[in-house]
């Protein structure tokens, strides 16, 4: 039977004696603690060695390397050299093992889980494999050693500092971290370190660093990294809400056994000592026992928390007015010169958004940054002009531990559309557009089918119809032409570039050999032939279409910011159904969200992709540049349906299209056909007195929000544009790419 003795500077309390089988041997594993006595630790050491195979040495310094330098503390040097009988160890290469294991282990499990996090080591230099390792995912790393071992106020912020530090500091002989704190620190310098664990994400250090500092006020919702875990030190972490502790020693045996003792008792089997084992040899014992850390849960629910950003900015100088305190009596002169100041102001962070729950149990918050910038101002300068705000708020998401940021409204479409901000930005970068083509597609779907004025077709054929994209070599109109062009019979697909135009339409046919597409630059004798117009331009408040030229009953959906269409040329058609793309709802009560112009819970489908990113985990650039894939478009429709993303109430520029506002502009526009002449221009069409007014988005939210109708619930679930049967020679294909659709 093999013995192994560890003596460890601890608590007494948790002392213990254990007989065991270990690796095919049977042991008898006795514990020691001296309660931070060094002298009765060496007593112990210097006794126990005649009756040991191999000795541990637990809760003290290890002697470790930062960098290219080798700590050697002095203490702990001492009380190893009394044994000179057996194998002695402080784990340290085992516990640098495991460590790393835990990371990768943790990142691989549940899902990129460190990525940008903020992290505290209550000692860079005694977990600098740690560190290292964590440094893969996260930049935000902070160190405390200066405060413990100096009582400096004062924080480094990198590996690079650490390394410095540790080659600048040499480490008192009997120096205490624990009574350095107490006794050297003054108050302002230990709050130092309990703000930085109260800003933290993750904390590393054992558990009396850590009880040092924290309480419940800094720890709740925390993840701590440490070893060795016991019931006791648990019910304080539970006290104080902590959301997760990784336990890097793994629990083989009933009693808790830290790292020290596991690798004397590695070294008691291979009779060798420690510096005679290569890190292989001890992986392969890792692997052979297949060891694994703790995932321990004090609260007994645990939140996988995923963190986003996105840019905000404003669409005109009446947005401006409403972010300041600016009278809207102001001059048009002075708001001029306030816009122009206004674009050159650094990002702010606008709010930030909290409690977003997936049915899944994923959980994501996130902040909206707004840059100054309307399109006008971005328009009149180069396109760096704006790259440079937007890598400046994304510099500022990452430092607030955002790990995706997303672009919204004009910002998206700036330049190379965030082809030129993904490459140099420090984390993942989406303009949201595969969600905005299927929140567009899906709203315009929707509103086709309450209005009734186009026949649904037999399952399997095309809507008997015509369909326009406006804008159609854009980013979201290419592939808003791709999947309309499998549902309607004729689809338009119009621009500026005849050149670009054509080369959309050969490969929408390559995809769809049955579709029948055709190319427009001049377009405005075709729009009163149109059952349903798209339009997705980057004109900036320019008039892309004559709403007067266009078909009664017609459903445009205007997925532009700004608006292709504003409210005064909305006015004069009630007789057909403008929607502002599709919006989505979120699947719970947001809390902290300040107002976008959106109902209460109501966001952008372009926001909405960024969520679902994030609660899906997908910290990866997704959507960017002006050719939006339609796999993610199915991807991210998919995922939003599964993270509980549903098409909100369908919006207009006045508000919420009640079923009332609808069905007058279905009444309105059987009417209007009778005299409809196929698109030429006339007299505005006048609703009757009594017509149903628009909902305000004020009053919507007043009311409940944006409470869809009976019908929109089956709207989430059904397919987006009919499909029809493809020639049999391209039926596999036509298949794949109508689950988009759906």
């Amino acid at each position: 039977m093999k013995k192994v003795v560890t003596v460890t500077l601890g608590a007494s309390k948790h002392d213990f004696t254990l007989d065991t089988e270990f690796l095919g041997e049977r042991y008898t594993v006795k514990r020691f603690g001296t309660d931070g006595n060094h002298r009765k630790a060496w007593e112990l050491l210097r006794r126990q060695q005649a009756h040991a195979d191999a000795i541990g040495v637990g809760e003290t310094a290890d002697h470790y390397q930062v960098g290219l330098r080798t700590i050697v503390n002095r203490d702990t040097e001492k009380l190893t050299k009394v044994v000179t009988r057996v194998p002695v160890t402080t784990g340290a290469t085992l516990r640098r093992l495991l460590q790393v294991r835990a990371v990768r282990h943790v990142q691989r499990e549940l899902g990129s889980y460190f990525n940008n996090n903020h992290v505290l080591f209550m000692s860079g230099m005694r977990n600098y494999e740690i560190a290292r390792a964590l440094a893969e995912y996260t930049d935000n790393l902070s160190f405390a050693d200066p405060v413990f071992q100096t009582g400096a106020p004062l924080l480094l912020g990198s590996l690079a500092q650490l390394e410095t530090y540790a080659r600048g500091n040499e480490l008192v002989s009997g120096s205490k971290p624990l009574r350095v704190l107490e006794k050297a620190l003054p108050r302002l310098k230990k709050l130092r370190v309990a703000n930085a664990m109260g800003k933290a994400h993750v904390v590393v250090g054992n558990f009396n660093e850590i009880k040092s500092v924290g309480a419940a006020d800094n720890l709740e919702g925390k993840t701590l990294i440490t070893s060795a875990v016991h019931d006791d030190q648990l019910a304080f972490y539970k006290q104080c809400k902590v959301n997760l502790v990784i336990d890097v020693t793994p629990r083989l045996f009933d009693q808790v056994v830290g790292v020290a003792t596991l690798e004397a008792m590695m070294l008691a089997h291979l009779g060798r000592k420690a510096n005679e084992l290569a890190d292989d040899e001890f992986e392969e014992i890792i692997t052979e026992l297949q060891l694994e850390p703790q995932l321990l849960h004090p609260t007994g629910h645990f939140r996988n928390i995923r963190r986003f950003a996105f840019v905000v900015h404003p669409l005109s100088q009446e947005f401006i007015k409403k972010g300041f305190p600016i009278p809207k009596a102001t001059p048009r002169f002075v708001m001029d010169r306030v816009e122009t100041l206004a674009a050159h102001l650094p990002p702010m962070v606008y709010c930030k958004m909290e409690n977003i729950v997936s049915p899944t149990g994923a959980e994501a918050e996130g902040w909206l940054i707004t840059v100054g910038g309307t399109p006008k101002e971005m328009l009149a300068h180069p396109p760096e002009f704006t790259y440079r705000r937007l890598l400046a708020a994304a510099d500022m998401a990452k430092e607030m531990g955002a790990q995706i940021m997303g672009l919204g409204a004009f910002t998206k479409v700036v330049g190379d559309a965030g082809v030129t901000v993904a490459r140099r930005a420090p984390l993942p970068i989406t303009t949201g557009n595969s969600y905005s083509a299927s929140g567009a597609l899906w709203a315009a779907h929707d509103a086709m089918r309450r209005m009734g004025l186009v026949p649904v077709p037999p399952k399997g054929q095309r809507v008997k119809a015509r369909a326009m994209v406006i804008g159609a070599s854009g980013s979201i109109g290419s592939v808003s032409a791709r999947l309309l062009a499998m549902a309607f019979d004729e689809v338009v697909i119009a621009g500026r570039d005849l050149k670009k135009l054509e080369q959309l339409r050969a490969s929408i046919l390559d995809d769809t050999p049955d579709a029948k597409v055709v190319c427009a630059t001049d377009y405005d004798s075709l729009l009163g032939e149109m059952d349903m117009i798209v339009t997705s331009t980057s004109g900036a408040g320019k008039k892309i279409l004559d709403i007067m030229k266009v078909k009664p009953g017609c459903v445009i959906t205007d997925v532009a910011r700004p608006l292709d269409l504003p409210p005064e040329e909305v006015a004069k058609r009630p007789d057909v159904l403008v929607i502002e793309s599709g919006e989505i709802e979120l699947p719970t009560q947001v809390k902290g969200m300040k107002s976008i112009g959106l109902p209460k819970n109501v966001i952008y489908a372009c926001l909405a992709e960024t969520i679902v990113l994030a609660l899906e985990g997908r910290f990866e650039v997704f959507t960017i540049g002006r050719d939006t894939e339609w796999e993610k478009v199915k991807e991210i429709y998919k995922l939003g349906l599964k993270h509980g993303m549903k098409l909100s109430a369908i919006s207009g520029v006045g508000g919420v299209y009640s079923d009332e506002h609808i069905a007058e502009v279905v009444t309105l526009a059987k009417k209007a056909r009778r005299t409809w002449k196929g698109g030429s221009a006339g007299k505005p069409v006048r609703a009757p007195r009594k017509a149903a007014p628009k909902v305000s988005r004020k009053a919507a939210a007043a009311s409940g929000g944006a409470k869809p109708v009976a019908a929109n619930k089956a709207a989430t679930t059904k397919a987006l544009p009919v499909k029809k049967a493809a020639p049999r020679k391209a039926a596999a294909r036509k298949r794949e790419l109508a689950t988009t659709a759906d």
